[in-house]
């Protein structure tokens, strides 16, 4: 296998696994009756972060053995990742008829890895040490800014979660942008 299709198959069977044993362990964090920092956590590792930052650790692997000899799209190999995990997720949130849940968590989701993705792309290309320390601060910001737009919702402060929202979403704006321009 090698190219951009050896990494759709690997990103679906790695999910896929993540999706088996999330499945079987549940909830990493129980979860929290309250709408303080409790329930930010919570958002953080069970809702929105962690199921974006699992596979980073494997795309980092993957690039460090070299185990294709194409380049890999990062956004690519966590948007194709996430499909097993959201249908999963899908499948128990949609018992709850939570749009929090079912509408902002994919939002959220595509935000990180087109974002993570971006930073990451932005710091190997255009290499300079304040690019350098700039897209890491992001990197660090974006998954907090996200599980903040989580608890904003989830706490009924709609106008701090829109407005966390689009800032989440600046990213795949420039993202996007740059794409285009650059096509």
């Amino acid at each position: 296998m090698s190219g951009g299709g050896g990494s759709g198959v690997w990103a679906l069977l790695l999910g896929s696994v993540t999706a088996i044993l999330q499945f079987f362990l549940g909830n990493f964090i129980a979860s929290p009756g309250g709408f303080g920092l409790s329930r930010i956590i919570f958002g953080f590792i069970d809702i929105v972060s962690l199921p974006v930052l699992i596979p980073v650790v494997f795309y980092f692997l993957i690039l460090i053995f070299q185990r294709f000899s194409a380049e890999i799209d990062f956004a690519n190999f966590t948007l194709l990742w996430l499909i097993p995990v959201g249908a999963l997720r899908a499948l128990s949130w949609s018992s709850t008829n939570d749009p929090i849940l079912l509408v902002l968590t994919p939002l959220l989701w595509t935000a990180l890895a087109v974002g993570v993705s971006y930073f990451v792309k932005l710091m190997t290309t255009n290499f300079r040490w304040y690019i350098a320390i700039l897209s890491i601060l992001c990197i660090l910001l974006l998954p907090a800014a996200a599980a903040l737009t989580y608890w904003a919702f989830f706490s009924q402060h709609e106008v701090f979660g829109f407005a966390l929202l689009a800032a989440v979403h600046i990213p795949v704006g420039l993202s996007i942008a740059f794409d285009a321009k650059g096509h």
